[in-house]
């Protein structure tokens, strides 16, 4: 075939995403999700401690949070930033990324707290293997979406996109052959 591989591989997930496929899993049950927060601590006190502030009850769902107040709260950092406000407005942006980017759900408006491990250490977030939970999450939403009583997709659909117009030319919108890295932010 004229194309190429027919499936979303782990170098596409390096190439395009630019994301580390060597490291650390990426894991956690979320049946047992409280026990995954450090030493037992209940998780809204761990995000209190890591943001410096709750959300509003309103914007709080079990274990998820309203992305727009993710969005509203680290929108603009201030200009006079200590240390320490970097590096809550990082693990903000982080947290919005995970949940909306990578491991999108089909609400694509809630940022789970199950990566509050993982962006508690910020030094140590780059030691996992990001693109292989990206493109393990991307083919369990591929397979629900096989289910014909489903009708949207989830997952990581900027990385699907370009994959799609990298294999296929065909279907590349002008300017794709202009290399930016990584490719999916064309």
């Amino acid at each position: 075939m004229p194309f190429g591989e027919c499936t979303v591989t782990l170098q596409d997930m390096a190439y395009q995403f630019g994301l580390p496929i060597d490291g650390f899993p990426v894991s956690g049950c979320l049946s047992d999700f409280e026990q995954l927060m450090e030493d037992g601590k209940p998780v809204w006190q761990w995000f209190e401690e890591l943001f410096g502030e709750l959300p509003p009850v309103d914007c709080i769902d079990e274990f998820t949070v309203s992305y727009g107040w993710f969005q509203n709260r680290f929108r603009v950092m201030p200009t006079d930033a200590t240390e320490p406000t970097v590096q809550v407005y990082a693990r903000g942006y982080i947290m919005m990324l995970l949940s909306m980017m990578l491991f999108g759900d089909k609400s694509g408006a809630r940022v789970h707290l199950r990566w509050l491990p993982y962006v508690a250490d910020l030094d140590e977030l780059g030691k996992y293997s990001w693109g292989s939970a990206t493109l393990c999450w991307l083919y369990r939403c591929l397979c629900r979406v096989a289910n014909r009583n489903v009708k949207n997709l989830a997952g990581t659909l900027a990385l699907l996109q370009s994959w799609i117009f990298w294999r296929f030319p065909t279907f590349r919108p002008r300017g794709f052959d202009v290399i930016l890295w990584p490719l999916a932010s064309r």
